[in-house]
């Protein structure tokens, strides 16, 4: 039974929530397009409109006066660069912040170069996240930086741009990484103060949301860690083998594989199609993530929580009971629209749908001054009244990856970090024939596609190992052939992005693969559903 809700500021009892709305196929790419500007302008201006005015750092949450985030800061860097890149502001207006938000940065409080968790927005001056968390965060100085070196490589222009650049460039080489793993036991830590010390003692161990840090900490051209800290202390037991949850295989993490933010803060920019190692494959492990958290709160989660394929999504978020880290081993029913949304480049057609009820059955509880509020529990009668830095930052990042690939096109091809990947043993994958970075539903075994809005078109992504001569061909369901897309063409190895047609209509599909060297008869085969 779905339960009506309101948000904690509204005094009228509001009308019944409505059953989730079924995805009409009337739905046109150019209103998707519409409802994710939308969302993605609304969720910057939290970073823009109500940015600290003193520094141009994000406030922690919409109700928390001066004080300042070091991580939200970093995604927010990176949500302006969407700005620019989408026209909500200009290229100066960008580098006039960011040369501010620097000049702050510069002369706030650090701790052998890494900055605290939270800042008083006017001195620089640390806040104690807590009563021994009083100094430098490593972690959270990590998305700072990769948000500061995704901007250095977005404004490459002379004057101010160059400024900025050469302040970054300051700022990203007196991080003193390897401080940090100087206890002498190998490991690398999270957190040292000056009153303190290492008592907080908190190895950054995976598998969480701190790959970015090891990948920074290595990619440092003047205080780098060496490779055995990042075996020594990020590398658990379990990395590599395979586990299965609600149908879906993870090779590393906790049971169900955590919280979503794992699959989000460290890929706002640094793109998981390009990273393999030994262990895992890391869009396949991120992928598999957000479908075992779908899968968990459509099939196996109480139902009086009321998921439905347009309400779902576990990760941390505020909470009736205060705030949380939600996955399928922590569920009390709350659900935040960053997990879904955060997941569009994984799961585009699965997280359009909750886009699509948030702004419309839901929209009286959920939207809010700057996009969407925090969370929402249909069973406690629960809506969030504020705004997080660091869950809105995922939500407009991660939406441009799926747009456009921006910020993965920024970051992850930088010298420094591609140097920081191989010392660390990552590798650009070779994907196996066929279609590898989609992955069926469990419980239909199909693939749901969505038109993308801004090509108005059905688009996947086809992988050739070897190479050789291809064909590639749209079947009905029954078999019929609809079209072919390839037709004995030469393809080298690598992955394409093939259109299916703009003139198809709604409904189940399957994309057959073969090669010359195989015949028809070693095709590979998937059933799409076409949206």
């Amino acid at each position: 039974m779905l339960l009506s809700c309101k948000g904690e500021t509204e005094e009228a009892q509001p009308a019944p929530e409505p059953t989730d709305p079924i995805t009409p196929p009337a739905v046109t790419a150019a209103e998707d397009r519409a409802l994710l500007d939308k969302v993605q302008e609304n969720t910057f201006r939290y970073f823009w409109d109500f940015a600290h005015p003193a520094s141009g750092m994000a406030r922690e949450r919409s109700s928390s006066g001066d004080v300042v985030t070091t991580g939200g800061t970093g995604f927010g860097v990176q949500a302006i660069l969407v700005g620019v890149h989408r026209g909500w502001i200009t290229r100066d207006q960008a580098v006039e912040r960011l040369n501010k938000l620097t000049d702050f940065l510069a002369s706030a409080n650090r701790y052998h170069g890494v900055w605290p968790h939270w800042l008083n927005g006017n001195s620089g001056a640390t806040i104690p996240f807590s009563p021994k968390d009083n100094g430098g965060d490593l972690v959270e100085t990590s998305f700072l930086m990769n948000g500061l070196l995704t901007a250095r490589a977005y404004f490459n222009g002379a004057g101010a741009e160059a400024e900025l650049r050469q302040k970054i460039t300051l700022l990203w080489e007196t991080v003193e990484w390897d401080w940090y793993a100087s206890r002498g036991d190998g490991k690398l830590y999270w957190h040292w103060s000056p009153n303190y010390g290492w008592e907080m003692n908190m190895p950054i161990r995976g598998w969480n949301e701190a790959l970015i840090t090891y990948v920074l900490a290595a990619s440092s051209p003047t205080h780098p860690i060496a490779p055995d800290v990042y075996q020594n202390s990020w590398v658990s037991a379990n990395f590599g083998a395979a586990q299965n949850y609600a149908g879906y295989t993870l090779k590393m993490g906790p049971g169900y594989g955590g919280p979503l933010f794992f699959a989000h803060y460290s890929f706002l920019s640094l793109d998981p199609k390009q990273l393999e190692d030994s262990y895992t494959n890391y869009w396949q492990q991120n992928l598999n993530h957000t479908m075992a958290n779908r899968s968990y709160s459509l099939n196996m989660a109480p139902k009086n929580y009321g998921y439905t394929e347009s309400f779902w999504g576990l990760t941390a978020s505020d909470d009736p009971d205060g705030y949380a880290a939600h996955a399928p081993t922590n569920d009390n029913g709350t659900v935040a629209p960053t997990a879904a949304l955060g997941s569009f480049p994984y799961t585009p057609y699965y997280s359009m749908q909750v886009l699509r009820n948030m702004y419309k059955g839901l929209s009286s509880r959920m939207v809010g001054e700057y996009g969407l509020n925090d969370a929402h529990n249909k069973a406690r009668n629960w809506t969030a009244s504020d705004h997080l830095a660091i869950d809105q930052g995922p939500i407009v990042a991660m939406i441009e990856n799926y747009r456009s690939g921006l910020l993965w096109s920024l970051f992850t091809d930088l010298p420094e970090v591609q140097a920081g990947l191989a010392k660390l043993g990552f590798r650009e994958p070779v994907y196996e024939t066929g279609f590898p970075l989609v992955t069926p539903d469990v419980m239909t075994g199909q693939v749901d596609l969505l038109r993308h809005p801004d090509h108005d078109n059905y688009l996947i992504d086809v992988a050739t190992k070897e190479a050789d001569t291809y064909t590639l061909k749209l079947l009905k369901e029954d078999g019929t052939e609809v079209k072919t897309i390839w037709s004995n063409e030469s393809k080298a190895t690598g992955l394409e992005q093939v259109a299916l047609g703009q003139e198809l209509e709604p409904g189940k599909y399957k994309l057959a693969l073969s090669a010359a060297a195989g015949g028809w008869g070693a095709a590979y085969e998937i059933i799409l559903y076409l949206h």
